[in-house]
């Protein structure tokens, strides 16, 4: 009698390239720091939605295509997201996957960002600029949660697979890229440094 694991759920992480990370973070934080000056809607977007930090989602969400250096992130990233469309083994042929939207966050002490989805995206991710140590991961939901009614709680030595919850820590030249109706949350910042990092989103329609 065999156990059979159906209905997985695929979660990717790798560094972005073998060398010269370092190099990219510093322009890109270079760029996240100047536009949280400069862009007053994404001030008074975040003030609202993002209380305590700086997120450009409501304002200049497609960085890609103002910003040779988020440009430059975006080709980096082609390889992983079709790395992870194979594992997926989706179906791809005359589809196109493209990324639609490109955003900043900025993540002082204490700032948090709510569990949520990301609607109307085939692949998401996140990307990691700076991240100081003992910073807020991410944290995946298993989507069956509000399905399990009167099952026992998970023994604490489960398999990260078997678990309710499962974070995966946020390293500066790693990227985390997910199926968009995955919920996942970012945990309160407990440390003094900012954590900063960029996400997106890609379509195929």
């Amino acid at each position: 009698m065999a156990v059979r694991q159906l209905f997985p759920t695929f979660v990717y992480e790798a560094p972005l390239q073998k060398a010269g990370a370092a190099d990219l973070n510093r322009r890109l934080l270079r760029e996240c720091e100047q536009l949280r000056v400069d862009d007053v809607a994404g001030q008074r977007w975040s003030k609202t939605n993002y209380p305590g930090g700086f997120t450009s989602y409501g304002s200049q969400c497609r960085m890609q295509t103002i910003s040779p250096t988020f440009a430059a992130l975006e080709k980096k990233l082609g390889r992983h997201v079709a790395a992870y469309v194979k594992a997926l083994e989706l179906d791809m042929s005359g589809r196109e996957l493209v990324m639609t939207d490109c955003w900043v966050n900025i993540m002082p002490r204490h700032v948090a960002h709510g569990l949520h989805l990301h609607p109307t995206s085939t692949i998401s991710g996140t990307y990691y600029v700076r991240t100081p140590r003992g910073c807020a991961s991410i944290k995946f939901e298993d989507p069956r949660l509000d399905r399990f009614m009167a099952a026992p709680p998970r023994r604490a030595d489960c398999r990260p697979e078997n678990r309710p919850w499962t974070t995966i820590p946020a390293e500066a030249g790693k990227v985390v890229l997910f199926e968009s109706w995955l919920r996942h949350e970012v945990p309160a910042n407990p440390v003094a440094q900012e954590r900063v990092s960029i996400s997106f989103n890609y379509n195929w329609f």
